[in-house]
């Protein structure tokens, strides 16, 4: 190889390299993380307001009926927005892959630390309102691009402990609240707000179960 040649390869390493370096030490901020406000004094109103009817059949349903995996923003995917969003002390890559991190998990209240080199099974993004829940209470009706959005909304979406997102699976709030009783009026707020941008439904025992939580509210903010 020429001089030449091989000045010209060196060059072109190092650019890439003080880009990848660039890009590693990319500010958090940068990402444009996602912020959503709920307003706490309307749940309640926001909860009355929500039709009440029975499940609808899941006939039909089927995960790419919310897209095709997670959306792509900017050179970053949801889920790696979420994690950058929801961990601490974060690292992310060039890629815009959370690497690293450290969890306070809502759900249980207890301290995960995140690695992607050891399996990242033990955080996961749940979807607050799951899409098979959301599917079989209005959300069938909704336009596929709607429902994609629903799928990719960080209002719905939170970084949590993977084993407990598997154990709620789809469950609504009659059938599975996170152990943590102190994230209860909160997660209970965040599903009222989701399912009332999307006009979606809640059945009789939901409900219920939703009013009993926010009861409580007072109560824990006192």
């Amino acid at each position: 190889m020429g001089s030449y040649k091989l000045r010209r390869l060196i060059v072109v390493c190092v650019l890439l390299l003080v880009a990848a370096i660039q890009l590693a030490s990319l500010p958090v901020s940068d990402l444009q993380l996602p912020t959503e406000s709920i307003n706490e004094e309307n749940i309640p109103a926001s909860l009355a307001e929500l039709p009440v009817k029975g499940r609808a059949p899941k006939t039909g349903y089927q995960r790419r009926q919310f897209g095709d995996g997670w959306e792509t923003r900017g050179g970053c995917d949801t889920r790696n927005i979420i994690l950058a969003r929801d961990l601490q002390e974060e690292v992310i890559d060039e890629r815009c892959n959370v690497t690293e991190g450290i969890l306070n998990d809502p759900y249980t209240g207890n301290t995960i630390r995140f690695s992607r080199r050891e399996g990242s099974n033990n955080v996961q993004i749940d979807h607050v309102v799951a899409l098979s829940d959301a599917w079989q209470k209005g959300a069938q009706q909704l336009t596929y691009e709607k429902r994609v959005a629903f799928a990719n909304d960080p209002l719905n979406l939170l970084a949590v402990d993977g084993p407990t997102n598997q154990k709620k699976s789809d469950g609504d709030a009659a059938t599975w609240l996170p152990p943590n009783k102190a994230f209860r009026c909160q997660y209970i707020q965040r599903q009222i707000s989701v399912k009332q941008k999307y006009i979606l439904w809640v059945g009789s025992p939901e409900r219920d179960a939703m009013a009993r939580i926010l009861g409580t509210c007072a109560q824990q903010n006192s």
